[in-house]
């Protein structure tokens, strides 16, 4: 998974979800510039390297999380029967030589988008309300004692990657959803994806952790639909909670967030309010 010719940015909607999933899936995704530049310095030393240190350079990095987790998922060898769930495992599995036979030198969104700085901007956004809501996913689960805390961290990470995705191969389609929801702050965000890309982005993302065979486990951690699970509902609160203290801790929501919190934490909503400041 080498760097490729680009593919040329979607200026106009596809005609359905499998077309929308078809171009997706057969698009190479650009990653942060700062993880291709740090996975070319340890291929320069590959003897030395080990999948820890790799995978903390991925992890901090949903988009190429993203690609490898897809690309274990999709070459998985029909003798190994489990899941790679989060980055360590999916390199464990692979081995580091296989590895960096496989990626080798990455495209960028700083080049991919270097003409198009809004969507650069919204990209970045994106990613900064994954970190946070990633950051806030482990340490409600840990604080849960929740078993699957790692791969309830990757889910939260990549909740929003058709969103990342969208920035990056159709720039224009991502900045006219941002375009409508300012001009209309009521208006929903699977409204404004409906009118604008003709499927909303939550059922693309699931079509595509299904093409791409990602762990069900994942798969079951991102679906919003099922919160009624306690992972999901810790996966959902927690990047509702990033988004709505993005610029502070004093939305007007935030009383509703640190209550739903506090009932999936068993605590008062005070000391829940406390643990995740702390966090």
């Amino acid at each position: 998974m080498s760097a490729s010719p680009p593919t040329p940015s979607l200026e106009t909607p596809l005609a359905d979800l499998a077309a929308w999933t078809a171009r997706f899936a057969a698009t190479d995704i650009p990653v942060l510039a700062e993880t291709a530049a740090a996975l070319e310095a340890l291929r320069a030393n590959e003897d030395r390297v080990d999948a820890n240190s790799i995978g903390e350079i991925i992890a901090s990095d949903p988009l190429m999380t993203l690609k490898v987790l897809s690309y274990a998922s999709t070459h998985r060898a029909r003798r190994v029967v489990t899941d790679a769930e989060t980055v360590i495992s999916a390199l464990v599995m692979m081995g580091i030589p296989p590895f960096f036979r496989a990626f080798g030198p990455q495209p960028t969104v700083e080049e991919h988008l270097a003409g198009v700085p809004a969507a650069l901007a919204g990209l970045d956004a994106t990613l900064r309300r994954a970190y946070r809501g990633a950051s806030f996913a482990l340490a409600i689960a840990v604080h849960r004692m929740d078993p699957d805390a790692p791969a309830i961290h990757t889910a939260a990470l990549l909740h929003d990657f058709a969103e990342m995705l969208l920035w990056c191969h159709a720039p224009a389609l991502a900045l006219r959803i941002r375009a409508m929801q300012q001009a209309d702050p009521t208006l929903r965000s699977s409204a404004a994806q409906r009118t604008v890309l003709g499927v909303e982005l939550l059922d693309l993302q699931q079509s595509l952790m299904k093409a791409w065979l990602l762990p069900e486990l994942l798969v079951r951690i991102s679906d919003d639909r099922h919160a009624d699970h306690a992972a999901v509902r810790n996966v959902t609160l927690a990047l509702r909670l990033a988004r709505h203290t993005a610029h502070g801790w004093d939305n007007a929501a935030l009383p509703d967030d640190v209550a739903d919190i506090a009932a999936l934490l068993n605590l008062a909503p005070a000391a829940a309010l406390e643990f995740l400041r702390s966090v």
